[in-house]
């Protein structure tokens, strides 16, 4: 077993009870915790609701739907790493549809060492997703940055006259001046 920094929550949506059990099996608890098992696709949709899993196997079909639109469903609307596994006779009309969403499709039967190693591509599918979150986060903060000087900048040139590059040009020379940030200045000046 490799040491991991990171432990993987998942979601296991089937009602297969032998697979289940051998699934369970690939998840020990120092590399997946919690992992939560539901039997239908509507139990699913609440969970996912309740709360985001790092990683959700969906075993198609379910008594209550097939299980390729939930799968789609959450591949797109959460940073969930997803994969879906059918039976072999289904495997090619799904694989097209599950393709396009980029959901990785398995065909059972399978073997342990397979499911292991699509396990771990999940895994690194979902680091790819959170490092995207966080690049994410970072842009929206620096344009938060960028409206809060603009704000800072237009207040200066409604009080004292200034064109955009002198009010630029003052926030600049006073967080020099005072070793701050722009943006600090200008959220000083706007008092925020």
């Amino acid at each position: 077993m490799l040491f991991l920094s990171q432990t993987y929550s998942v979601l296991l949506v089937s009602s297969l009870e032998k697979l289940n059990t051998s699934l369970l099996q690939l998840l020990p608890g120092a590399e997946y915790h919690p992992v939560t098992v539901v039997k239908s696709v509507t139990e699913a949709r609440r969970r996912t609701l309740e709360q985001e899993f790092d990683l959700v196997l969906v075993n198609a079909p379910l008594p209550d739907s097939f299980g390729l639109r939930f799968a789609l469903d959450t591949a797109a609307d959460s940073r969930s790493a997803v994969l879906l596994t059918v039976r072999q006779e289904q495997y090619e009309d799904v694989y097209l549809k599950a393709l396009e969403a980029g959901v990785p499709t398995l065909a059972r039967p399978t073997t342990p060492s397979l499911l292991s190693q699509q396990l771990r591509t999940l895994c690194a599918v979902r680091e790819r997703l959170r490092r995207s979150a966080e690049r994410e986060m970072t842009v929206e903060e620096k344009v938060k940055e960028m409206r809060l000087i603009n704000r800072a900048k237009w207040l200066l040139i409604e009080q004292k006259g200034l064109s955009e590059a002198e009010a630029h040009q003052q926030l600049r020379r006073q967080a020099m001046d005072q070793r701050l940030s722009i943006a600090e200045v200008a959220r000083r000046l706007l008092h925020e």
